[in-house]
């Protein structure tokens, strides 16, 4: 069952991710860009969810979650919230780091027993140099792009930005609580991207229309 709704999970964030690229393909809006890059990452890192609960946990499985959730779908939303406001730096900056998350993730040693149910505690497994450090610095950085952004435009976007900051919350209580099984964080990962797509095409608000002003007769 765990397998089966993590699956679900993945073939949702990918849905939305695809969506995302396709108002990037038509519109040319890079922030589209780089957070359909994001949920996709999320998507991936549900699968991989599916994975180790369906075969069992192996590094190799371990390996896909870790790069995919922890060290690439913050910094990605991070950095389309970035390029919402004007960054573009951002997305150069972006692509190194991803080039060298995945090197990271990759190449870094694998330690430790793997039970086959249950997703593996990152402590367990990994040292804390470089991989974790990595995970935690660009967590925050990438969440707190997001929230930032989306706090200084919430009067122009009240909607927009509530679904974004409600998103980003459940996709750091996914990731960050301990002890929670593998249907609950893919349950998890399925919201988290679906109030977070929805924040990121909600319309702006609106402003009431000055009044037309007609000549005396």
């Amino acid at each position: 069952m765990d397998a089966l709704v993590a699956f679900a999970a993945a073939l949702l964030a990918l849905r939305l991710a695809g969506l995302l690229a396709a108002r990037y393909r038509y519109g040319g809006r890079p922030e589209f860009l780089a957070w359909g890059a994001g949920l996709a990452a999320y998507a991936v890192a549900a699968a991989a969810i599916a994975w180790g609960e369906a075969a069992g946990w192996d590094d190799r499985a371990f390996r896909v979650y870790y790069a995919a959730g922890a060290l690439l779908t913050a910094p990605l939303l991070g950095a389309g919230s970035l390029l919402l406001v004007g960054w573009r730096r951002t997305g150069p900056i972006t692509l190194v780091y991803a080039g060298l998350a995945l090197g990271i993730a990759l190449a870094v040693p694998v330690h430790g027993t793997f039970a086959a149910h249950g997703i593996p505690a990152a402590q367990d497994h990994l040292a804390f140099l470089p991989a974790r450090l990595l995970a935690i610095v660009a967590n925050i950085s990438g969440t707190l792009a997001v929230v930032v952004v989306a706090l200084r435009s919430f009067r122009q976007r009240p909607l927009a930005n509530g679904l974004i900051i409600a998103g980003i919350g459940v996709a750091a209580a996914g990731s960050g609580l301990a002890g929670l099984g593998a249907a609950g964080s893919a349950v998890g990962i399925a919201v988290g991207a679906a109030l977070l797509y929805a924040g990121f095409v909600a319309p702006a608000r609106i402003s009431a229309l000055p009044r037309p002003r007609f000549a005396p007769r």
